[in-house]
């Protein structure tokens, strides 16, 4: 093991765990892409082929949101692909009221320790709530 994984194994930063948690998502996440998204995931950023013949004058709009307290309702059920959704929902609502139309999401986790389980609920979510917009 090198240095550095050794650093953060220290920390409490379990690095095989992540990569096999994340072995899944290009598979999961595919479902919910449009055809304008570009790259992979586990990239620094995200990849949008910005073609818009449709439109006159167009300005892309980004948000990202969090779900506050419901993370604790979920806690409690053992339920997060809910959350998933609700959060797709939060930064819909947040461009939609300038009028944006919601082409790509920004995704970001942060959680006290990794748990598969409870990761691939909020990513199952999440990939429901792109779709069911995606749909409309």
């Amino acid at each position: 093991m090198s240095d550095r994984l050794k650093a953060y194994a220290r920390a409490g930063v379990d690095v095989d765990l992540g990569n096999k948690v994340k072995s899944g998502l290009p598979a999961l996440v595919k479902k919910a892409n449009r055809p304008e998204v570009l790259g992979k995931v586990g990239g620094f950023g995200g990849l949008f082929r910005a073609n818009f013949p449709k439109m006159k004058d167009p300005v892309l709009v980004a948000s990202i949101d969090g779900v506050g307290t419901k993370i604790k309702v979920a806690a409690l059920l053992n339920r997060h692909d809910t959350i998933g959704e609700d959060l797709v929902n939060h930064c819909v609502n947040d461009i939609a009221v300038l009028g944006a139309e919601p082409l790509f999401f920004l995704d970001y986790m942060a959680s006290e320790r990794l748990e598969p389980h409870r990761f691939h609920q909020l990513v199952t979510g999440i990939v429901r709530g792109c779709k069911a917009l995606a749909a409309r």
